[in-house]
């Protein structure tokens, strides 16, 4: 077996919409909030930010004005169990990942109770089922995936990677993971201990071209159920 640690959801930089998505760190409940569309999408399946206007306001924060008319890429679909990817990111799940293997979300949350610091957390886990290109997946499933909604050339190879239902899906209640250490953020150092190691070096968390390897994903797994998660095919 075999698993990637995959950083997804809005942030700070300019193609992450440069904010993050809220979280109650006395409670783990947060809203998934992914980074905005950039590429052209087939007409009447944009994702609209206004969508998460609701949930947003139950968790007591409002969407910020520069995302209101911006649509979202919604990648990983947590209800349709997808993730997509594009370039070299796809050819490190290509050429790390078989089906069962794992692939582990996470994402940096602005906690609604301190401005400090991020959250970094888990929110979600696939076990892979199957992998397709986009340019494949019949009109009819198009909405899928960001990557399946996206107007694609023939010869487009961005991926996507299907998930087995009911073990795979967004966690109702995110796992804090992250802590800032030695000038960035890592994976705390009892956490990294006891999934057994990342591929990156002390346990960095902040986006990189290159996807952490989990180095030994059965111990990962042992630790993961003892968090008791819950898992939802939901986005939010």
């Amino acid at each position: 077996m075999n698993g990637l640690l995959v950083r997804v959801g809005a942030d700070l930089s300019v193609g992450g919409g440069s904010w993050n998505g809220p979280v109650d760190s006395s409670t783990g409940e947060f809203v998934y909030v992914p980074i905005p569309e950039s590429a052209p999408v087939h007409p009447g399946l944009e994702k609209p930010y206004g969508e998460l206007e609701l949930k947003l306001a139950t968790s007591g924060v409002e969407l910020p004005a520069h995302l209101r008319t911006r649509h979202m890429h919604l990648d990983p679909d947590f209800e349709h169990l997808t993730y997509g990817d594009q370039g070299e990111r796809a050819k490190q799940l290509r050429d790390n990942l078989r089906i069962g293997d794992l692939i582990v979300f996470y994402a940096g949350l602005a906690d609604r109770h301190s401005s400090n610091r991020l959250v970094y957390a888990l929110i979600g886990i696939f076990v892979i089922e199957q992998f397709s290109l986009a340019v494949n997946v019949v009109t009819e499933d198009r909405d899928i995936n960001a990557h399946t909604r996206r107007v694609l050339t023939s010869d487009a190879k961005d991926l996507i990677v299907r998930a087995r239902p009911k073990v795979s899906g967004r966690l109702k209640c995110c796992l804090p993971i992250g802590e800032f250490r030695d000038r960035a953020y890592r994976v705390r150092q009892d956490i990294l201990n006891a999934w057994g190691g990342l591929s990156v070096t002390n346990g960095y968390l902040q986006r990189s071209a290159r996807l952490p390897r989990i180095l030994n994903p059965e111990r990962f797994l042992l630790w993961l159920e003892m968090q008791r998660p819950v898992l939802i095919q939901s986005n939010n």
